[in-house]
């Protein structure tokens, strides 16, 4: 076996010195982003209640076997975080990506929590935010109803930052609101399916840059 030459060893030593020494750079934008649905499969989500949630097609797709609500909520919790999710609606029954929400156990009964609001009907409020027992926190202008696309996929970005909750759908933000009494602060984040059993729900993309400090 050859042996380095003192001088190369002493280089090479030196070398991996500065590279461990050096600061880390910070993350390019968008690296911190990070995938919650890898299109495969339902890893990192669980369900809550007993509507159906299954992969197709490289979508999340909710559908309603009963009259009851239905949840698919992730396994970690989020305090503060930007969210991106496309959806599509397939059926009349409304939906909503929850945030800071909790369950009574063994239910489907939120103990906590707020929503953004999803419903492909027109002027009923998608992009606003609901919940907390206190029902519509604040909901988008009059002339920003048309903005949710009916039979087609609808691009949603979502912002929690402390008490400031922003929407913007489709590249039109529907609210940017800081609630004066929030009543929750960290929870899981949960795709829902509105109780009535008309929910048929599609989800994909789904991606977070979590700020939550702990």
């Amino acid at each position: 076996m050859r042996l380095l030459p003192v001088a190369a060893c002493g280089l090479l030593f030196a070398a991996l010195s500065f590279a461990q020494s050096r600061p880390q750079r910070p993350p390019l934008p968008g690296a911190d982003w990070v995938q919650l649905f890898d299109g495969k499969t339902l890893q990192g989500w669980t369900v809550i209640g007993k509507e159906k949630w299954v992969v197709e097609d490289g979508t999340i797709h909710g559908e309603a076997l009963g009259r009851d609500y239905g949840y698919l909520q992730t396994e970690k919790k989020y305090t503060d975080f930007h969210m991106s999710v496309r959806f599509k609606c397939e059926g009349k029954g409304n939906s909503g990506v929850f945030f800071h929400v909790d369950f009574k156990p063994g239910t489907a009964d939120v103990s906590q929590g707020l929503q953004f609001e999803i419903d492909c009907n027109i002027n009923q409020h998608t992009g606003g935010v609901y919940g907390d027992g206190r029902q519509w926190i604040v909901w988008p202008a009059p002339e920003k109803g048309g903005v949710v696309r009916q039979s087609d996929w609808n691009d949603y970005q979502l912002k929690v930052e402390g008490n400031r909750y922003v929407a913007v759908l489709n590249g039109v933000e529907m609210i940017d609101f800081t609630d004066p009494s929030p009543k929750s602060f960290d929870g899981h984040i949960a795709l829902q399916l509105h109780s009535g059993g008309e929910g048929n729900m599609r989800f994909k993309d789904i991606y977070i840059r979590d700020l939550t400090k702990r």
